[in-house]
């Protein structure tokens, strides 16, 4: 499910282990293939009930591993605070190092009701690196063409208290109807809202929340359109990350934006298809965009899609029509 050019080896499950109300897995140490600076988790455990986590990065450097620095808190939980470390900045859900480090260690710490037994469930952690070289690379466009019927949802049908703060969940839940679970971006918004930030939009939230329903997913940091297109052509849309001036992207729902996500439908030669969520209704949402433009505004500037896939037979998702108590 993840592109041959951004695969490593699965690693086997380690234990998760009890720190007072928390359970805590620890995850690495690895070594990119290059030296790195920008680094995106995320976290799917199927069918889960809802409960908070976050994510806690070390690098090392010259001078040994660096303290642990942590992403913001997903759910309600108030986990204690790490101090800031000098030249790594946390941004929400990311971080990125300003100078290029080559080990890293990833720590994930959860609380619910029973938070070790969360782990009993499938479960996924992936962390996607980036040294930020691919960055403005132009792939060759593939032959042929690819599409996928993903249904088309309109963010700003929806309540107008909520319409312009939804693309997030208004984009998940397009793919998760596309992949067989319905939701409504409503509900969605609901679950991954963030209070503190006032904000619907924390990547690994939405990837937790379509977990939830039995979806499991990640966040990659994509290096060039080879590897969208491989996405594509193996029926997996991709949620895109994208910012834009006026005039930068041909036919637009929305004039500019400082942060907006689209989902990719499919490629045809040079353009590429995409459901825009902020259209002002379901039958404008899908959009044909130039390949050239979505990749400046995508690729060259955050290069970041949520992909979701089935899970795979064994995992024990739940079953249709069922879903897990949200209370």
């Amino acid at each position: 499910m993840i592109p041959p050019s951004c695969r490593r080896t699965v690693d086997a499950l380690p234990s998760a282990v009890a720190e007072g109300a928390d359970a805590v897995v620890d995850l690495g140490p690895w070594r990119p293939r290059a030296a790195v600076r920008h680094f995106v988790p995320a976290l799917s455990v199927l069918g889960a009930s809802a409960f908070a986590f976050r994510f806690e990065l070390a690098v090392k450097s010259t001078a040994g591993w660096s303290p642990w620095i942590a992403t913001t808190t997903v759910g309600p939980a108030d986990f204690f605070p790490y101090p800031p470390v000098d030249g790594i900045e946390s941004q929400i859900d990311v971080w990125t190092s300003r100078a290029a480090v080559g080990e890293i260690k990833l720590r994930v710490r959860v609380r619910s009701g029973d938070a070790a037994a969360l782990f009993g469930r499938p479960w996924l952690v992936t962390l996607s690196v980036s040294d930020g070289s691919d960055v403005g690379r132009m792939a060759p466009a593939p032959e042929g063409s690819a599409r996928l019927s993903v249904p088309a949802l309109s963010q700003m049908e929806a309540d107008p208290a909520l319409a312009s703060r939804i693309c997030s969940p208004t984009s998940v839940a397009m793919v998760l109807g596309y992949l067989g679970v319905g939701v409504t971006p409503e509900r969605l918004a609901a679950d991954v809202f963030h209070p503190a930030l006032d904000i619907c939009g924390v990547w690994p939230a939405a990837v937790s929340a379509a977990a939830r329903r039995g979806i499991p997913g990640y966040l990659l940091r994509f290096p060039d359109w080879t590897a969208a297109a491989w996405c594509l052509d193996h029926g997996l849309p991709i949620i895109a990350s994208v910012r834009y001036e006026a005039g930068e992207l041909t036919g637009a729902a929305i004039v500019a934006t400082t942060g907006h996500l689209v989902v990719l439908t499919g490629y045809d030669g040079d353009d590429v298809l995409a459901n825009d969520p902020a259209a002002a209704t379901a039958g404008t949402v899908p959009r044909r965009y130039r390949r050239r433009e979505l990749e400046r505004v995508w690729l060259d500037r955050a290069g970041v899609g949520y992909v979701f896939f089935k899970a795979p037979s064994g995992s024990a998702p739940p079953r249709p029509g069922t879903r897990p108590r949200e209370d």
